[in-house]
């Protein structure tokens, strides 16, 4: 149980946070927030409970017990957020721990109850939630990809925000680096650590164990991009950008082998999610129709580069597709139709959790998706 005192800070934070937001989206909306009757939200199991003031440690910990999937709505104003004072709020419900109404609501803007094919529902981050259906029947699971992808454990690692690299690629022997906003490097984020590797095991710098390769192979290779890899404080690096001149590591932003292995596990987790998913299915990665990546992170991954590294199925690029905010999304049709809100409430029903810390099976299946696709 979590220290009374420390709830209640916990439980201001998340309130607080959340009214700074809807004040912000009502000036940029030009609407006085006292003209809001009805506020949707749609969030993780943990915030919903920090929202209501209720302990979320049990969530954390086995059997990852909820206080309850489905709240019933709140009076806008007990928990902290400055509309009309008889607003209501619509709390999205959860089908788990770690399946919150984020991803119910991605699920119902994505149409996974009623698109016919099969299709493969992502949303990448430190919590990965994976929904696999065919409008008839729908799994989810959650995967612990840990912080990789928002670049949190990455040695040069930065969010995104300007000066982050988010795209590499390497054509003719030329590294490419985008930057946001086009400016200097300051670090790399999560799309860019996608990129870098799926770039490097593309063209022989990376094993598809995840091991830089000897400098006598790498001048076989990749000869224009042989002297990027250095070694640092007894690490083995790969250079994307240089600072000074040549040879000078400092201020440059680098690629570890740590970093590397960072990536692996966490693509690996997620892989591993889909993979269990298909298996309970009963169907094969071939049979996908669609893979939807969903989230911010979502949006700016390469789907060339997501497939290269074994995060996604080995489908067409075509069949690999950026959903945007779905979970957003959601949240607005739920707050628009009354139709569409109580179609979120049965998906709790339709949805089948499949748990993966039950699988006998996941840390075999885990060590086999860690290696690169060949």
């Amino acid at each position: 149980m979590l220290d009374p005192a420390a709830l209640e800070k916990l439980s201001s934070l998340a309130q607080e946070t959340l009214n700074q937001l809807t004040q912000e989206v009502c000036i940029e909306a030009g609407v006085d927030p006292l003209h809001v009757y009805e506020i949707a939200i749609a969030g993780n199991a943990t915030m919903n409970q920090l929202l209501l003031g209720i302990d979320p440690e049990p969530l954390g910990v086995a059997p990852f017990i909820m206080a309850s999937a489905d709240f019933p709505d709140v009076e806008a104003k007990d928990i902290g957020i400055a509309i009309h004072p008889r607003a209501k709020a619509i709390i999205l419900p959860s089908l788990g721990a770690y399946v919150g109404g984020d991803i119910i609501a991605g699920a119902l803007a994505s149409g996974m109850d009623r698109d016919k094919r099969l299709r493969l529902f992502i949303d990448v981050g430190t919590n990965c939630e994976i929904v696999l259906g065919d409008g008839e029947k729908i799994l989810a699971t959650a995967a612990p990809a840990g912080p990789a992808f928002e670049a949190a454990s990455i040695k040069c690692g930065v969010r995104a925000a300007s000066g982050a690299i988010e795209t590499i690629k390497i054509t003719d022997g030329e590294l490419i680096i985008g930057t946001i906003d086009d400016s200097p490097a300051i670090g790399i984020c999560g799309s860019g650590l996608v990129d870098a590797c799926a770039s490097l095991v593309g063209v022989g710098l990376l094993d598809h164990s995840g091991r830089f390769v000897s400098d006598e192979i790498a001048q076989q290779v990749a000869p224009t991009l042989a002297g990027r890899l250095l070694e640092r404080e007894g690490e083995r690096v790969f250079v994307l950008t240089w600072s000074k001149e040549v040879g000078d590591l400092s201020d440059c932003v680098f690629l570890t082998q740590r970093d590397v292995r960072e990536l692996q596990f966490a693509k690996a987790a997620i892989a591993t999610g889909w993979a269990l998913l298909l298996e309970e299915f009963g169907v094969e990665e071939s049979e996908i129709q669609q893979v939807l990546l969903a989230g911010s992170f979502g949006s700016y991954l390469s789907p060339a580069s997501a497939i290269k590294i074994g995060l996604v199925p080995k489908l067409s690029v075509m069949r690999i597709l950026s959903a945007g905010n779905v979970a957003g999304e959601g949240a607005k049709m739920v707050l628009l139709s009354a139709q569409e809100r109580h179609g979120a409430a049965a998906l709790l029903d339709e949805i089948s959790y499949v748990e993966l810390s039950d699988r006998s099976d996941f840390n075999d299946k885990f060590v086999d998706r860690l290696a690169f696709p060949a």
